[in-house]
């Protein structure tokens, strides 16, 4: 592929909800731009960017791929992006990448909730957007009907461009409404001029009054003539369009049938002529260095710089890191530098990648995307520049991670393969992380939902041959206690030579901390144990509160007392008073009401108002305690409750299946509190029957 220079780049992301069409649409577009030579399918698993086994096995995208396309004279970097929520992050890192997007409906389906994400996603990364509606040669797809719905959502900066031409219920053809002309579909998506049928006359009207108001706003003069009745020229409107869409007034609605090859061009040609290259963008680093603001702005004439916005990790065809370039021009023989890991590498050789295909190019310019292989130490987000001008550029935010189950290999002997083949998909995936609890004795798979999980465990299956099994976590339980005891212990050995003696007497009562597991004190008098072996049963407590006498979970909150004991001037040792500490401390703990403390975690859900009384329902199900509502102001409410963590496993699927995907949530860990006595006897059991 031929050098492009920055201002004949464009960099768009496709977003919209699963199944909206965006892996069609890119299909199409690679054959219209020559990059294939047929049109490949999703059902069968031939598309040029699912080419993932996961993907061709689930016929749904679940990472962002790149598809360079040559339109005339302009690369068009496109990003496709996945739309099922459980693969946000990738949606998120192609959006951070991309200087704009097209937000994909699915004729069919309309308005979809992965619609409003999307478009929130937009809105984050401030990114100009066009919306296109897919599968148009569908009877039941109604372009007024998506319009009207996207106008009340978005409100009046929805203007469509294009609207179709029906005959006998068939998308024959479509009407350009900037040149107030019709057009007539012909084989491969090709079209000639053709007259605008009379009954699409007031939809016509309609359309350019919204798009010629957009255009009179973009300065007096042209207020003034718009207000005079006056007819602006096909130039003036294309003008103040590409304007308008950069600064985000406008979105432009198209439309088209992929699969048909119908309205592909019309959209690469618009993508062309009113979407910004990157130099129209600004971003800023620091200068590491000087510790002044870095403007790269995209210009190809500054120090060069690069982010890497995704890292590719393959078995097969080893590690690449996807950058878009920030300043100047990196070349595939440069010496550059990572700020984040503090180290220096020459580049052997630059790619673009066709969806599964790199494709060796000698440079990249500034706002251009593409790769780097073998960059060992580079993660997604780090900063690539040179010593000279070392630069770094803000960390790219991707969703946190909620759900979790407990992981364990298949088969014995495989631990560590699951642990490096994990720490590798980790660095392809900012959403999925591994976390050791060592209390219970587990290790924790993280991720956006419980199909993110299973397809982790698919992925270590099929790229690495490793078998994993998924279960519900255990609960981190604390063990405390309500009342006080007074308890004595003493161990006693005696064989052959020197015996064991220690004998102690202590109390023990509610330390009235949960955050310490146990505070020691003495209050021996007249030397009754000597204070040599002091620390010896302070560390039979500390060694006891690790695992509770109730059900094996740690101990907290406990204040342990020696008061009296004896010892022996001949058999007592430090090991037989940390021995009688620790029988001492079982003992007293059992008389002492001893309680479960169950973790508590501060939930906040956001979802649509009109979900508030299910979701409220549900909490109060799941034990929790609902706190108060506050809106957003985005036309959602945020619930604030606090739940037991135990009552969060599964919360993920139910949220969305309650809210049709359009609910959040986010938890974090507030504090212990004493469990329910059926949760305390079931959890007793169940420990008791692992033992």
């Amino acid at each position: 592929m031929k050098v492009y220079t920055t201002d004949r780049i464009r960099n768009v992301v496709l977003l919209g909800h699963g199944g909206s069409g965006k892996t069609s649409l890119v299909e199409a577009m690679a054959y219209l731009g020559g990059i294939t030579s047929r049109l490949g399918n999703v059902t069968d698993g031939n598309t040029i960017s699912d080419f993932d086994k996961e993907e061709i096995k689930r016929k749904f995208s679940i990472s962002t791929s790149l598809v360079p396309i040559a339109w005339g004279d302009v690369k068009v970097n496109i990003l496709d992006a996945p739309g099922y929520f459980d693969f946000v992050g990738e949606a998120e890192e192609a959006a951070a990448a991309a200087d704009a997007a097209v937000i994909v409906v699915n004729g069919k389906n309309g308005v979809e909730v992965g619609t409003l994400k999307a478009w929130a996603l937009c809105e984050k990364y401030s990114l100009p957007r066009m919306i296109f509606i897919t599968n148009m040669d569908f009877d039941n797809a109604s372009f007024r009907k998506i319009t009207e719905d996207l106008t009340e959502q978005f409100g009046k900066k929805i203007a469509p461009i294009h609207f179709p031409i029906r005959e006998n219920e068939k998308f024959t053809g479509y009407v350009n409404v900037v040149k107030k002309a019709g057009r007539k579909w012909l084989e491969k998506g090709q079209k000639e001029e053709c007259p605008i049928p009379e009954y699409l006359d007031e939809y016509l009207e309609k359309y350019r009054e919204t798009l010629l108001e957009a255009v009179a706003e973009t300065s007096e003069e042209f207020m003034d003539r718009y207000f005079a009745g006056e007819e602006f020229s096909v130039h003036e409107i294309m003008m103040a369009l590409t304007q308008n869409v950069s600064s985000g007034d406008i979105v432009p609605v198209a439309m088209g049938s992929p699969v048909q090859l119908r309205g592909v061009a019309n959209l690469l040609d618009d993508i062309v002529q009113y979407f910004p290259s990157p130099d129209k963008r600004s971003v800023a680093g620091i200068n590491t260095k000087t510790n002044e603001i870095f403007e790269a702005n995209y210009d190809f004439a500054k120090a060069k710089s690069a982010q890497v916005f995704k890292t590719i990790v393959d078995p097969f065809i080893g590690k690449y890191s996807m950058i878009k370039v920030k300043s100047g021009v990196i070349k595939s023989d440069d010496v550059i530098f990572n700020i984040d890991k503090d180290v220096e590498q020459k580049l052997n050789k630059l790619y673009v990648f066709e969806g599964s295909k790199p494709i060796e190019i000698p440079e990249l310019h500034a706002g251009d995307i593409g790769a780097i292989a073998k960059l060992d130490k580079a993660r997604t987000g780090d900063t690539l520049s040179t010593k000279a001008t070392p630069i770094r550029y803000g960390k790219i935010e991707v969703s946190i991670p909620y759900t979790y189950k407990r992981y364990r290999a298949k088969n014995k002997g495989d631990e560590d393969k699951v642990a490096q083949a994990l720490q590798k998909i980790s660095h392809e995936d900012l959403t999925m992380k591994v976390v050791n609890d060592s209390e219970n004795r587990q290790t924790l798979l993280y991720g956006m939902g419980d199909q993110h999980l299973e397809m982790i465990q698919s992925e270590l299956l099929t790229k690495y041959k490793i078998e994993i099994e998924l279960e519900r976590p255990k609960v981190a339980f604390r063990e405390t206690i309500r009342k006080s005891a007074d308890v004595e212990a003493k161990y006693k050995k005696q064989s052959g030579g020197h015996g064991q003696y220690g004998h102690v007497k202590m109390r023990f009562e509610p330390l009235g901390d949960l955050e310490t597991p146990y505070a020691f004190e003495q209050e021996v008098v007249g030397g009754a144990v000597p204070k040599n072996y002091f620390p010896a049963v302070e560390k039979g407590v500390q060694e006891a509160v690790l695992k509770g006498p109730l059900a094996g979970y740690p101990v907290v909150g406990v204040k342990a007392i020696l008061y009296d004991g004896s010892y022996h001037p001949v058999d007592s040792s430090e090991m037989a008073f940390k021995t009688a500490s620790i029988q001492a401390f079982k003992k007293g703990f059992l008389e002492a009401s001893p309680v479960l403390l169950e973790p508590i975690a501060s939930l906040k859900v956001t979802v649509p108002d009109k979900f508030t009384g299910d979701v409220m329902g549900d909490l109060n199900k799941r034990r929790g305690r609902v706190l108060g509502m506050n809106p957003d102001h985005k036309g959602n409410q945020i619930v604030e409750a606090d739940i037991p963590m135990m009552e969060l496993y599964g919360y993920c699927t139910t949220l969305r299946s309650m809210t049709g995907g359009s609910g959040d949530f986010a938890y974090e860990f507030a504090r212990y509190e004493q469990a329910p006595k059926d949760i305390m006897d079931k959890e007793i059991a169940a420990r008791a029957g692992e033992e």
